[in-house]
């Protein structure tokens, strides 16, 4: 599978050893960046890019998905989660990380690396990877909803309210 990765400054030493991690597990990993170490960087380009790559792989029925961190991983799902067809989850436990998954059909998922040890940021990683959406019904649905709403501003009969144009 490929494996699209972004972080900030937060979150470099725990890239460098998930990138590691997974293609020992033969995995396609590719870098968004940041390539070396910036206190004063921006996280939103490279999560974005990262999202947009995911969601581009996806569109060409390449299997793909993505990891980003952060120090709390909070900016970082927002930032992914501005691409259309990314459905990032901020992951925090093992639960989290099947949820993700099986309910959300999630693409992206988000790590707090001031929040876990490497380890454990593994161990959500490697579950949410070999975790499969279930296709329930009542998730696939939700899920349609969502993806209607980011093309169409609304959900039909579903009674989205739209903002007062002035």
């Amino acid at each position: 599978m490929r494996i699209h990765i972004a972080t900030d400054h937060a979150g470099l030493e725990f890239s460098r050893l998930v990138q590691e991690h997974l293609a020992a597990a033969g995995h396609e990993v590719i870098d968004h960046g940041p390539q070396e170490y910036d206190a004063l960087d921006d996280y939103p380009a490279f999560c974005i890019n990262a999202a947009t790559a995911v969601a581009a792989d996806q569109a060409r029925d390449v299997q793909a998905l993505g990891v980003v961190f952060g120090g709390s991983g909070n900016g970082e799902q927002i930032a992914a989660n501005k691409v259309a067809s990314v459905r990032a989850a901020l992951v925090w436990s093992q639960a989290t990380a099947v949820l993700a998954r099986e309910h959300n059909n999630a693409n992206v998922i988000s790590i707090g690396a001031r929040q876990h040890t490497a380890q454990e940021a593994i161990s959500f990683i490697d579950t949410f990877i070999g975790t499969e959406f279930t296709g329930e019904e009542r998730h696939a649905r939700r899920i349609g909803q969502l993806a209607e709403y980011e093309k169409t501003g609304d959900i039909a009969g579903k009674g989205v309210v739209k903002p007062a144009v002035k």
